[in-house]
């Protein structure tokens, strides 16, 4: 009889927790993934791609929609110094459809990218709209280059007074959660100084934009 107690408790349980476990599993993420972080929402939301042949423009498509992107480094840990070191970063260019193109970064010392960027500021930037329902919606792998990515390469640099509050504001509005990140990780605003750009949105091979050609493009 205990035993038949037991397991009628426990039907009882799991029947009044099931609702609450749905929720928790469909429920947006809070950070930016989640509707009104500053994000593009819902697949519908999502403007469509810039023609293919307009490399500058994709470029800034890609950059804006992103956030987040793979960095690469060199590595200054022992047993792999010298070598390649990639992690995952956040990041933001502006408000959705309003990207300045500039690949903004909240930044702590305590992560070992910036250590490696303390001594050796070159790095190397990959975004793409895997991250977004882009390539979801047509089916295309992450590797086809189909599904638009693009490669940043250049310096990490901090971000100077007078560009402080621009790349506050690019990140918060896209990532609130920084905005509560603890102060004791002495946390600073940096971005990546772009000074090539290859750009992987069809077959054939990377198509190459200069940084001027970058900043020019009007995306909206």
């Amino acid at each position: 009889m205990a035993g038949c107690a037991c397991g009628f408790v426990r039907a009882v349980l799991a029947f009044l927790l099931a609702p609450a476990l749905v929720t928790l599993l469909v429920a947006p993420a809070r950070g930016r993934g989640g509707r009104g972080h500053g994000d593009w929402g819902a697949a519908e939301l999502l403007p469509p791609l810039p023609p293919r042949e307009n490399a500058a423009l994709v470029a800034r498509f890609v950059t804006n929609v992103c956030d987040w992107g793979a960095l690469a480094t060199i590595s200054t840990q022992e047993g792999v110094r010298g070598r390649p070191f990639a992690d995952v970063l956040s990041l933001s260019d502006g408000p959705p459809g309003k990207g300045s193109g500039v690949p903004y970064f909240y930044l702590s010392p305590l992560q070992q990218s910036v250590v490696n960027v303390q001594e050796n500021p070159y790095a190397t930037l990959t975004m793409s709209l895997a991250e977004t329902s882009f390539c979801r919606k047509y089916g295309f792998d992450p590797q086809s280059p189909l599904c638009a990515h693009i490669i940043l390469s250049g310096t990490v640099i901090k971000v100077s007074e007078t560009e402080m509050d621009i790349a506050k504001n690019s990140l918060f509005i896209r990532h609130p959660e920084m905005k509560t990140w603890p102060s004791s990780h002495n946390w600073f605003f940096a971005k990546l100084n772009i000074t090539n750009i290859w750009v992987l949105d069809y077959f054939g091979g990377p198509k190459i934009v200069t940084p001027a050609e970058y900043y020019n493009a009007t995306f909206h």
